[in-house]
């Protein structure tokens, strides 16, 4: 794949995880999962401007230059403490709708993680660099996306790991 297509084809990945999450952020009936939504579709839409400005760079010259990616998705630790306050209405509330959300939103976060990690392995230099902090704020936006599943599902995982067992 040359660079060019791999830009192109992360630029589908991007918007296509913006458009849930803003189809997301319409139909969530909680506002805290309603400003989730919003802030990780913000942060897809950044990629995706720096995706376009760095599509352009390489069409017009040729090359690329890496520049800091940020990303606005809170560390983990704050996420928690968002949802410890939940607890109370979350043990009253159907949480159904946001759970199918997630869960669509944890598949295409996948994808587009796995697809980041594909690029770091075949491409070199600049795009290397690239394509690893999208890799990286992908995995961030993953975990974050498996830690709200996992509480509001209530399925006795945390980060992925089990925290009790039911068998003794």
């Amino acid at each position: 794949m040359t660079l060019e297509e791999a830009i192109k084809t992360a630029i589908s990945y991007e918007t296509n995880i913006r458009d849930l999450y803003k189809e997301a952020a319409k139909t969530a009936p909680d506002p805290v999962g309603k400003k989730m939504f919003e802030m990780l579709g913000n942060d897809e839409q950044s990629h995706l401007d720096y995706l376009n400005v760095k599509l352009v760079q390489w069409q017009k010259t040729g090359q690329i230059t890496v520049e800091r990616l940020e990303s606005v998705v809170p560390p983990l630790d704050n996420i928690r403490k968002e949802l410890d306050k939940l607890q109370d209405r979350m043990a009253k509330d159907d949480r159904k709708s946001e759970k199918q959300m997630l869960s669509k939103a944890l598949k295409v976060e996948v994808e587009t993680s796995n697809f980041y990690k594909k690029m770091v392995s075949e491409m070199s230099d600049e795009a290397k660099i690239l394509f690893a902090r999208f890799s990286e704020i992908e995995d961030r936006h993953t975990e974050a996306i498996q830690i709200q599943l996992d509480y509001l599902s209530h399925s006795g995982y945390w980060f992925g790991f089990k925290e009790f067992d039911m068998e003794g």
